[in-house]
């Protein structure tokens, strides 16, 4: 089993705009001041896909009509993800996110000639107000067998343990926050402060406020052979965090993320991440402000 793939399923929006019901607990979302935000969205979301195509990367577009009001259909990792054979449905924690799976992205990828044998559906655990938001909420170490989640209103624990009996993989959870008007308040998704690649691990320790879960978290990541780069808070607030490793089509590894979370790393962080792979980056703006995710939120990464 790979940690990458070379083909990724995106949503093009329609209408992007900030989503009112996601507000409440994604602290990373701010008003889009822009009067023609629907457009630029647009915009910055084909730039994107043909970043990734120009790099030979498999990339599959599946296109939103606007026939269910589903303002962050551009993020479709939160509510799918692909294993080789299986296909997974997640619990949403906003009613207007449920509506995204009418977009059928399984029946999308069959058109595509990519069939899944097994579809597993999570998505019962709404009815008890309980959520787990795909590989927004699991960053999965494929290779190692590990899914990492940082609890949070939604990610709930159990559902992440009944994640890792199906699918064969050992939980790792812990706590990770924010300040927010100098409060300390959970991440809404583990995938804005950890990243895991091949052989790297992009983490933002400093959210991390349990010293010894700090460390256990540290001690593991190595444990598995990754090399850590650290953000900090700051960075992981231009989106550092939320980047996605991947493969061209010929083989070559690339590095997937914003230009805004580019200009934010080190020239010695950038220098460390190009010994795993090419870095492709795009301007998110409009995006990243409204939606409150970025790059990596933006790919449903496809393994078949």
């Amino acid at each position: 089993m790979k940690q990458t793939t070379d083909t990724v399923l995106l949503v093009r929006p329609y209408r992007f705009r900030k989503n009112e019901e996601t507000v409440v607990n994604n602290y990373f979302q701010a008003d889009i001041t822009a009067h023609n935000a629907a457009e630029l969205a647009l915009q910055e979301f084909d730039r994107f896909v043909e970043q990734l195509s120009d790099h030979k990367i498999n990339t599959l577009v599946l296109q939103d009509e606007g026939l269910f009001d589903t303002p962050d259909s551009v993020f479709p990792n939160n509510c799918i993800s692909f294993h080789k054979r299986s296909a997974v449905l997640y619990p949403m924690f906003a009613d207007n996110r449920r509506r995204e799976r009418q977009l059928n992205y399984v029946e999308a990828l069959e058109k595509w000639g990519l069939a899944f044998d097994d579809l597993i559906d999570y998505t019962a655990y709404e009815r008890e107000h309980r959520f787990l938001e795909g590989t927004g909420s699991l960053i999965l170490d494929r290779v190692k067998r590990i899914a990492y989640c940082a609890l949070s209103p939604r990610a709930d624990a159990g559902i992440v343990h009944q994640f890792c009996l199906d699918l064969g993989y050992d939980p790792f959870i812990f706590e990770a926050n924010q300040t927010v008007d100098g409060l300390r308040k959970a991440i809404y998704h583990t995938n804005v402060m950890l990243s895991i690649g091949t052989a790297f691990a992009v983490v933002c320790l400093e959210a991390v406020d349990n010293l010894l879960a700090r460390e256990q978290l540290i001690t593991r990541l190595q444990d598995s052979g990754k090399s850590i780069v650290e953000i900090s808070e700051q960075q992981m607030t231009n989106f550092a965090g939320n980047i996605l490793e991947v493969h061209a089509i010929t083989g070559e590894p690339h590095i997937v993320m914003s230009t805004q979370a580019y200009h934010s790393f080190t020239a010695a962080q950038i220098k460390e991440l190009e010994k795993y792979g090419c870095i492709i980056h795009s301007p998110l703006g409009t995006i990243e402000q409204g939606g409150g995710g970025s790059a990596r939120c933006m790919v449903a990464e496809v393994f078949y």
